[in-house]
């Protein structure tokens, strides 16, 4: 069994009196690929958020959450953003240069009013070229396609150089070839011993990884190996069976049924 990177206990989160999010227990492997995925209004934003400890706790919420065994409420901000990144939706740096939004990531990496060090700008190229957005590096964010942002967005994801990277819809706007590419990318990172989480809208993409998280009204109904059998029952039933399962090409996709 490997290792957990991250645990999330005891998680109660309501709205407006309704309960949107109830997780009892919920463990991520480390060094593996965890996607999260459910109907829509499942929760699963909800829940990367409190996995990342960015979720606002009003009163009466409850979230116990620990990164390598520490509760990441006790954690240094600074400590906990070196090991743990975060690519969330409709991000926003409209006036920054490509290079610049990018170099964000190094932030928890540099010492207070401190300019980016040698190490820092080779962090922020490698991750500028392994998302292929390189050549972009002296353009405006606002000058860049939706696609094209995404892609620059990663690169930030991946300059943290952290050891576990919380995606939320990452394959927004992306292509099909740049999916791939994003798909090469995070069976890179695994093998490398990073640990992935990722919420996904595109199932075959998301039967890619090591695990599902499965969701629907703010709960995790299953959690398994992407490749068993019952982890595929259980992804056809939360969408009510109007998707199922098949091998294609040595790997597993999701296909719409028809009615």
């Amino acid at each position: 069994m490997s290792p957990v990177a991250l645990q999330a206990r005891d998680v109660l989160i309501k709205r407006s009196g309704r309960t949107i999010l109830q997780v009892p227990s919920l463990s991520i492997a480390q060094g593996r690929w965890t996607s999260v995925v459910g109907p829509n209004g499942a929760g699963k934003s909800t829940l990367l958020a409190v996995l990342a400890g960015l979720l606002p706790m009003v009163s009466g919420d409850v979230a116990h959450v620990a990164l390598f065994g520490q509760s990441i409420t006790a954690m240094p901000a600074r400590q906990r953003a070196q090991h743990m990144a975060w690519m969330g939706q409709n991000q926003s740096a409209d006036d920054l240069r490509v290079e610049d939004v990018v170099m964000l990531g190094r932030l928890p990496h540099q010492a207070w009013l401190a300019g980016p060090s040698d190490l820092d700008r080779s962090k922020v190229q490698a991750a500028l070229q392994a998302t292929q957005a390189w050549a972009w590096r002296d353009r405006l964010l606002s000058q860049l396609s939706g696609g094209e942002r995404q892609r620059v967005l990663l690169a930030r994801l991946l300059a943290v150089d952290a050891q576990v990277l919380l995606m939320d819809e990452p394959l927004a706007n992306l292509d099909p070839p740049n999916q791939a590419d994003w798909l090469l990318l995070m069976r890179e990172l695994v093998a490398g011993g990073k640990t992935v989480v990722s919420v996904l809208h595109e199932l075959s993409m998301a039967l890619q990884a090591d695990e599902l998280v499965i969701m629907k009204a703010g709960c995790v109904t299953y959690q398994g190996s992407s490749q068993d059998p019952s982890t595929h029952a259980a992804l056809c039933a939360v969408f009510d069976h109007r998707i199922s399962v098949h091998p294609v090409a040595g790997q597993w996709v999701a296909l719409p049924k028809m009615l």
